[in-house]
């Protein structure tokens, strides 16, 4: 296994290929982090960022739907509080609280005998628990990527639910094609974990992702 890329290198390199993320901002003061947040709006999530933190939501690294400045304020020094030595050089992410009912998981792995694998799933906290995903060999057509949705276990998710729209299957789609085109243009590139892609208004936002180069 190589090196990690922090939060935001991690989705800035997947949106450079296509998939939708949220816009985030960097501070590194409390202070800071307030006027990020007042540049994008209430309410907001704080997390602590570092090439060196891999699994935030385990750690309880992630303060959400935070909607004043004292609450930003507070969110972020016990974050920064709360910092490990062997985390190295630590900062702070603040973005957007994104709101859905549903969330999805996609990613590209590195298998040792097929190589690289594209994968989707339903995704959240409970991923491991579900164990609901579909892999395919890269490179992707469009064809494929529809085919992964249909395997899924849990089709009724991504159907209408609770008056919000279906699963935009074609966005989903697109995502996956970005992510099949990443691992093609990025062969130093081990894994990426995209988890999770929010469901807001049935489109698929990413708020988080994890890239591994090898």
């Amino acid at each position: 296994m190589g090196s990690t890329l922090s939060e935001r290198a991690s989705l800035e390199l997947v949106a450079r290929y296509g998939v939708p993320t949220v816009p985030v901002r960097r501070a590194t003061t409390p202070d800071g982090a307030v006027n990020a947040a007042a540049e994008l709006g209430y309410p907001v999530v704080v997390k602590l960022h570092g090439e060196g933190i891999a699994h935030k939501t385990e750690r309880g690294l992630v303060r959400l739907d935070l909607a004043s400045p004292d609450a930003v304020r507070d969110a972020a020094a016990s974050l920064l509080v709360a910092a490990r030595p062997d985390d190295g050089a630590v900062d702070l992410v603040v973005a957007p609280m994104v709101v859905g009912s549903r969330e999805l998981i996609a990613g590209v792995h590195t298998d040792e005998q097929f190589g690289r694998c594209v994968m989707v799933g339903l995704g959240g906290v409970l991923t491991e628990a579900r164990a609901d995903v579909a892999f395919r060999l890269a490179p992707l057509t469009g064809f494929d990527a529809a085919d992964m949705l249909d395997e899924l276990r849990a089709q009724a998710f991504l159907g209408p639910v609770r008056g919000e729209p279906a699963v935009d299957r074609g966005a989903v789609s697109e995502i996956l094609l970005a992510l099949a085109h990443l691992a093609a243009a990025e062969p130093d590139v081990h894994s990426v974990d995209v988890n999770p892609l929010v469901i807001v208004d049935g489109r698929p936002v990413a708020v988080d992702a994890l890239v591994v180069r090898a």
